[in-house]
């Protein structure tokens, strides 16, 4: 189950033809695709040196579901929302600096950068292309938890585990990987790890578990009811519960960094965008940071990767 609205991209032939932009704004520096955490502090670091950059943003960060920001210093517990119009705020008082809500539908590379078009069939070019797409998280199909995603449910304990304040938690396997998850969860509150079919620990395993006092429940899940959080088993019992944390499979927002032919690497919760240490992808001249760009991620480290690709970005300007 996707939290968001799957991203459909037409076909070339259906596409409408793209609307030119005037001479004056045909070719900025950079275009910043995606204006959440990442896309705002690559933006920034841009703006700093006095380039020409246009952000477009769809709307859509993975963090709307949550009430609160955790583990982001000087921003701990504010609503995410605040932390991103704040960022945009600071960003637009910049003069080079433009602002555009839209979809980005297809990308490619030209004799002179890039060219993007946008959903309403807009097109802009740019020397270079920063990719900020965030990701979408894909939940396992039981009835009443993707009402409860960002709420009583979860992905990161370190975003979410403190406000449980050391109640019942639990953790719902999804893979293999689901162990390591597990295993973090007990500095949190007492633990029920639930296999759900999806999930067999060995023998050793298991001693690990145990030795964590993890409460392990092999029958599988009918549903979640209840507030905050409660886990309703096939033969009838019900769970009470604190919170819940199930990790998720994520796929990016969008299908550019494919068009564009940006090499992906398979982490342990998707694919991400293959990129160097100073956030180049494979494509000469194309940028990517934030959750789209790293195997797991959080508000600070997208500010962090931003801040990189941003730097990198206008660097890569001059010194080629």
């Amino acid at each position: 189950m996707r939290t968001d609205q799957t991203i459909c991209v037409p076909s070339v032939a259906k596409r409408p033809d793209p609307v030119r932009t005037t001479k004056d704004e045909a070719v900025r520096d950079v275009i910043v695709i995606g204006g959440s955490y990442a896309g705002l502090s690559a933006a920034l670091q841009l703006a700093r040196a006095r380039r020409r950059v246009l952000v477009i943003d769809a709307g859509l960060p993975r963090n709307r579901f949550a009430q609160t920001s955790h583990g982001f210093l000087t921003h701990d517990g504010t609503p995410p929302g605040e932390i991103a119009a704040r960022g945009r705020e600071q960003l637009l008082a910049y003069p080079t600096v433009e602002w555009m809500d839209g979809e980005v539908i297809s990308a490619e590379k030209t004799n002179s950068g890039f060219s993007i078009t946008l959903a309403d069939g807009k097109h802009h070019d740019a020397r270079r292309l920063v990719l900020a797409l965030g990701v979408a998280d894909e939940l396992p199909t039981i009835r009443g938890l993707a009402e409860r995603w960002g709420s009583s449910v979860f992905h990161c304990p370190y975003c979410h585990g403190y406000e449980l304040n050391q109640g019942k938690i639990g953790v719902i396997a999804t893979s293999p990987m689901s162990m390591h998850h597990a295993l973090m969860l007990p500095d949190w509150g007492p633990t029920t790890f639930f296999l759900n079919g999806a999930f067999t620990p060995d023998s050793e395993q298991t001693s690990k578990l145990l030795a964590r006092r993890i409460t392990i429940e092999s029958e599988a899940i009918a549903k979640i009811t209840g507030q905050p959080a409660d886990v309703e088993l096939q033969d009838g019992r019900v769970i009470e519960l604190a919170g819940l944390f199930v990790a998720t499979r994520t796929l990016s927002s969008s299908p550019l960094a494919s068009q564009l032919g940006c090499a992906l690497e398979e982490g342990p919760m998707g694919p991400f965008i293959q990129t160097n240490v100073f956030k180049e992808t494979s494509v000469l001249g194309v940028f990517a940071c934030g959750d789209v760009a790293r195997p797991a991620g959080s508000v600070a480290f997208s500010v962090a990767d931003g801040a990189m690709a941003g730097a990198a970005t206008h660097q890569s300007l001059f010194m080629r």
